[in-house]
Order: structure tokens, then sequence, then C-alpha cells
């Protein structure tokens, strides 16, 4: 699992006063990039290099709890399946112990040149834990 601390700012939130739902979406994309920083994946340069890119192909969250200007909060991201073109991600966003949020990511290797699915490339499946 890889955890990303958050700290929610006065841009995150609405009139309400509370983190805008959209915006867990960033901490989302957040997280899942900086785990495959962290795993020596450059995104740039496999776009370049391998004309492969990742998109959100499906998306489910649940907003459990509000989460509130100057809250820390931490993102965690597992890989829940992979196959040859897909990986579905776990993530939730916690305040704490406290679940803020939960979501099923799925992303898909694309070809931006094709416009369509491409295997994941076999060094980045190699680096990703597995399930």
């Amino acid at each position: 699992m890889f955890t990303l601390p958050i700290r929610v700012y006065y841009e995150d939130t609405d009139a309400g006063g509370v983190v805008y739902y959209a915006n867990y979406l960033k901490f989302y994309e957040r997280a899942r990039t900086e785990w495959l920083r962290q795993l020596d994946v450059d995104q740039v340069a496999v776009a370049q290099e391998l004309d492969t890119v990742f998109a959100v192909r499906h998306i489910e969250v649940d907003y459990l709890r509000a989460a509130r200007l100057d809250d820390q909060l931490t993102v965690t991201v597992t890989v829940k399946e992979m196959r040859r073109a897909t990986i579905v991600f776990e993530q939730s966003i916690l305040r704490g112990e406290e679940a803020v949020s939960k979501a099923t990511v799925k992303i898909c290797c694309m070809s931006p040149s094709k416009l369509s699915a491409c295997e994941i490339p076999p060094f980045i499946r190699e680096r990703l834990p597995s399930t």
C-alpha cells in the first residue's frame, strides 16, 4: 500500500466550507501519480518513448464524511487487480483512522496515437505489487 499525506487548502473547499466533491478525484489522482513516481515510472518518458499513457476508464466513489479546511488527510492506493491493459486500484482518503472517502478506480493503458488500449509495459507491471 502506498500513502500520500494531503492537507486541505481553501482552494479545495466549496461555499459550505467542505472539500468540493470533485476535488477528491484530484487527491486520488495525485496519490496514484506519486506512487508511480516512487516506483521510478516516468509517465512523460513512457508517453514519449512507448506511446503509452494511463487513462481513467471507470471510477466509483463513496463520500462517507466531510473533510474541511486545514484537515490533514492520508490518501491510500493498493492494486486490486491487474490485467493485460488495465489496473484496478482500491483507494481511500482517511482523516486519522476515520475513512472520509473510498474509491475503486479502473485505469486503462492506451496508445494516444492510436486511441486504443495497449498492454501495460512489462517494467511497470514488474514494479507494481501483485495482487
